[in-house]
């Protein structure tokens, strides 16, 4: 789905480390409950527990230009945009819902999980 008109996003270097321990992260234990880190990569991150793994994500939508409205709110399992356009994503696999004229999906950021403490990267 990505293709080269999907540059609205910066590459910044992601490197961050979650301790499940930690109450703020606790709920990534358990399936199907996304968490919001602010202050990385463009718009923050949503690490999603997807029952078989992590997924983690940008958390600003790549179909327009970074603005404070495109920062994604998780609303269930599903990342949604507060600008008008009201973009909704997979925080599962970050493929657009309910919109197939969407060009890009969400920025995917690598996670490695070592005991409680995941690594998300690129």
């Amino acid at each position: 789905m990505n293709d080269e008109n999907c540059q609205f996003l910066l590459d910044v270097s992601v490197n961050q480390s979650i301790n499940l321990n930690f109450p703020q992260y606790s709920q990534l234990q358990f399936p199907s409950n996304p968490v919001y880190l602010p202050n990385v990569g463009n718009g923050g991150i949503i690490i999603t527990n997807t029952g078989s793994g992590f997924a983690a994500f940008d958390a600003a939508d790549p179909n327009h230009i970074f603005n404070t409205c495109s920062v994604l709110s998780i609303e269930g399992l599903n990342g949604k945009c507060g600008c008008d356009d009201e973009n909704e994503y997979s925080l599962f696999t970050g493929q657009p819902i309910n919109n197939g004229e969407l060009r890009c999906s969400l920025k995917r950021y690598r996670v490695e999980q070592n005991g409680n403490i995941l690594v998300v990267f690129n």
